[in-house]
């Protein structure tokens, strides 16, 4: 089987779909990947590339071929829709040109924002008349709206409007979090929709076996770690505020570990108001994240207060619970159901930094023994629901089962 990967994002820009090629590589499937210049989180491409021309290279045995696209920026809606536009419209022409000789299977979107992603792989599903599998992680046009990118309703409308075809376009869709289906389902009832988490990297089962990068922050303390992207839609500024209610518990340590547009608000703020008990550490190669997460004594995760979001389950959670950590969901939803259906940690309402402090507390009182049992509840719960390698195996069963009726 020869499978076609489509999506913006690849490494060495740190998603998900990285892990799932490299496993397929791993059970003798030939891999393609069509993708842009790595240019996330920071809005520039990434030394060593340049934002235009095509480039064709390989990582871990997969074949990508990388199409032009404009960088993303920095806190521009502006920069983003053009560098969702730049990416959608490279893979359509030019990359529909570089893989006119491939003879994929099957096509495999994975799709975090911007789902129009989708659009080019079902242009190149249609020539080359083979099936397209859409892995939806982020639903549109619900974000767009949640995050204030776009207010206009017009431009809304022509969103869902291109949303509703691509739904119905896919072949299958698959879905990273349950409530997903409701949503999906209202644009396009007989869509065959499956349910399929996401997982983490086997590293992440193994704390001691990656990088182990010097972090200061985490030498001492009752350290309570947020990873990941630091933007609106984490909602960062709940943990300023829990930072403001914990100042007086000197050992308690708020450490975030990522980058994103809020970053330079977060550290603004740290000045203005003295929180010397929340440190700012940086962003770290994903080789280096299961290492840094096991050094905490609790894993926060956070989402805004909005509709969207109490549908989504961030990757983190997974990768929080293969880790082994007490978590801190400060969300609404789904994943905050998931959380507690483990009994892995806390969680609290979205946005509610009294809560969120709250519960920092709860976790510092417990003994080591509690907590540790509390991350030995997230570990099972990961091996029993979100195994890396048992979802590899399914999503095999998916692609050759969709290649099959295709034929």
């Amino acid at each position: 089987m020869r499978v076609l990967i489509v999506s913006q994002y690849f490494w060495p820009e740190g998603f998900r779909i990285n892990e799932l090629a490299e496993s397929l590589v791993q059970r003798g499937i030939d891999v393609d990947v069509l993708t842009g210049k790595p240019n996330y989180p920071e809005g520039k491409i990434y030394e060593g590339y340049k934002a235009r021309g095509c480039v064709r290279e390989s990582w871990q045995g997969a074949n990508i071929f990388r199409v032009p696209l404009f960088p993303r920026g920095f806190r521009s809606a502006s920069r983003l829709a053009l560098n969702y536009l730049s990416f959608i419209l490279s893979a359509a022409i030019a990359g529909t040109w570089q893989l006119r000789r491939i003879k994929s299977d099957v096509i495999f979107v994975y799709a975090p924002s911007p789902l129009l992603q989708a659009l080019p792989a079902l242009l190149i599903g249609w020539f080359k008349r083979i099936p397209v599998v859409l892995y939806v992680q982020d639903l549109w046009p619900e974000s767009l709206e949640a995050t204030g990118y776009v207010r206009n309703r017009l431009a809304i409308r022509m969103v869902e409007w291109v949303v509703k075809l691509i739904y119905r376009r896919s072949d299958l869709i698959l879905v990273s979090s349950l409530p997903f289906r409701g949503s999906i389902q209202r644009f396009s009832p007989s869509a065959e929709i499956v349910y399929y988490p996401n997982s983490v990297d086997a590293s992440f089962c193994d704390p001691q076996s990656g990088l182990k990068p010097d972090v200061p922050a985490l030498d001492e303390g009752f350290r309570v770690i947020f990873a990941g992207n630091v933007g609106a839609a984490q909602a960062v500024h709940v943990i300023v505020d829990a930072a403001q209610r914990l100042k007086e518990h000197r050992d308690i340590r708020l450490v975030v570990l990522g980058s994103g547009s809020e970053l330079e608000w977060m550290r603004t703020q740290i000045q203005e108001r003295e929180l010397d008990n929340l440190f700012l550490a940086g962003r770290f190669p994903v080789q280096a994240m299961p290492n840094l997460l096991s050094r905490a004594d609790a894993l926060l995760v956070t989402l805004a207060d909005r509709k969207i979001f109490a549908e989504t389950v961030p990757n983190k959670i997974q990768a929080y619970m293969a880790v082994g950590r007490p978590i801190i969901a400060s969300m609404n939803g789904e994943g905050a159901r998931i959380v507690q259906e483990a009994n892995a940690g806390i969680a609290v309402a979205a946005e509610d930094g009294a809560a969120m402090a709250d519960a920092v507390l709860r976790l510092h009182a417990m003994s080591q023994a509690d907590r540790d049992q509390l991350g030995e509840n997230g570990k099972r719960y990961y091996r029993q629901n979100f195994d890396h390698e048992q979802l590899v195996d399914d999503l095999v069963g998916h692609l050759t089962k969709m290649m099959k009726v295709k034929k």
